[in-house]
């Protein structure tokens, strides 16, 4: 009995998605009807970074978060004391998610070299840092990116078989040097 009833929890759950995949859904046929209503219209093969950007502005109509102009008086307060007629746009953490969404979709559906996958793109990286690092000065919180912690090296020279010899970056070895030069 109690195994028929882990039986049917599991083939419910597998029958409806998750709430993730329900909304990847939504957003890739948002954006597939984007690319449907483009002006000419686009296949998905032909899409590019910069009509993933070109998406992504169209979605700011839509947007919720106050976004202050320089001119404005309360551009760069946190917590302005008063309204002002600044546009409203879409948050930049949505924006992110939405792309990580997209991403997954793009590869899910077999669209091709991870290389190609147009929400992958520099471009929208790029333009994502811009949106990131534009809202947080208009909000006046500085977005202070994390720093790794790297543990402390404590050999003066690369060893062998630590990969520095087989064609890596090289990273490695610089770190040696650097902390060398300042002991």
């Amino acid at each position: 009995m109690e195994g028929e009833t882990a039986a049917k929890a599991a083939a419910s759950s597998s029958s409806s998605p998750s709430r993730y995949e329900s909304q990847k859904r939504r957003d890739w046929n948002t954006f597939l009807q984007y690319l449907k209503n483009h002006k000419p219209p686009l296949s998905l093969s032909r899409c590019s970074g910069a009509h993933v950007i070109e998406f992504l502005k169209y979605l700011d109509q839509f947007g919720k978060t106050k976004v202050h102009v320089v001119a404005c008086p309360f551009f760069g307060e946190p917590n302005p004391p008063a309204q002002c007629t600044c546009p409203l746009k879409q948050a930049w953490g949505s924006l992110d998610a939405l792309i990580g969404r997209l991403r997954a979709a793009f590869e899910e559906i077999g669209g091709g070299l991870p290389e190609s996958n147009p929400f992958a793109a520099k471009a929208v990286r790029i333009y994502l840092k811009e949106v990131r690092e534009s809202q947080a000065k208009a909000r006046g919180i500085p977005y202070d990116k994390k720093k790794r912690k790297r543990p402390p090296t404590s050999t003066a020279a690369p060893t062998a078989g630590d990969g520095d010899d087989a064609g890596g970056s090289g990273g490695g070895a610089a770190l040696v040097v650097s902390a060398a030069t300042t002991a």
